[in-house]
């Protein structure tokens, strides 16, 4: 399933380590912002190593799924661009 999964850290040491995480896992699109293709044991996997690291009294982690219906929907004006699907990540 496709997700857009954003963030908002408030400490540079705990950022630049969760910016990596998500960088094993899918495709940045902003700053902040990630799209991936996670099945169930891959989004466990990945909010695990996000819980080792963020402090949830100061952090913020937003999963939000994306169905198929609605990706399709998708649109991009100015600079962006589509994530290909069939693209291969390997999570690590």
């Amino acid at each position: 399933m496709r997700f857009l999964v954003i963030y908002d850290i408030c400490d540079d040491r705990r950022l630049q380590k969760v910016a990596k995480i998500m960088e094993d896992f899918g495709q940045r699109v902003q700053r902040s912002k990630f799209e991936m293709d996670l099945n169930e044991s891959q989004l466990k996997r990945l909010k695990e190593r996000i819980g080792e690291v963020i402090n949830p009294d100061e952090d913020g982690v937003k999963y939000i799924p994306i169905c198929k219906k609605c990706l399709a929907k998708v649109e991009i004006m100015g600079e962006g661009e589509f994530i290909d699907s069939d693209f291969e990540f390997y999570v690590v």
